[in-house]
């Protein structure tokens, strides 16, 4: 039965090369001592500057309880800061501290950093990139 054959499985070839892409961010996190769930929540406000807890949990597929603490440890490290909504006290807004927003400039290197030590080629990033977004996107709404 070839089709249970692990080397076969698309599933586990996707779970393998998500642990090497991570395991490969770690070092540049580490020297600003962010983890890969805080680095993505990090490039959310860094691009939108202000987003609700439940339009970041969208954005990154995360549900609040997975990202309650993790906005509570970045608060506590003063990179970001919580607030309600003064017109809906059930949206929790999240912005960017002055210390969050000059982090930016000290990760801006990363993801060229991460090209370089994963050896990707532009032809595997602009081919890999849009497929991965559109199977994303055509099976969000499932």
């Amino acid at each position: 039965m070839k089709q249970l054959k692990l080397s076969n499985q698309l599933c586990f070839s996707l779970y393998a090369l998500s642990r090497l892409v991570t395991s490969h961010y770690q070092p540049f996190l580490n020297a600003i001592d962010l983890t890969y769930p805080q680095y993505l929540v990090m490039l959310s406000l860094w691009e939108y500057e202000l987003l609700s807890v439940k339009t970041l949990g969208n954005l990154l597929m995360l549900d609040s309880g997975t990202l309650t603490p993790l906005l509570k440890r970045l608060e506590s490290k003063k990179l970001i800061k919580r607030v309600r909504s003064k017109e809906d006290e059930r949206i929790v807004n999240i912005h960017l501290t002055e210390t969050g927003a000059q982090l930016k400039m000290h990760a801006a290197d990363i993801p060229e950093k991460i090209s370089c030590s994963m050896g990707f080629t532009t032809k595997e990033y602009d081919t890999l990139k849009p497929m991965i977004s559109e199977i994303l996107k055509r099976n969000e709404a499932q």
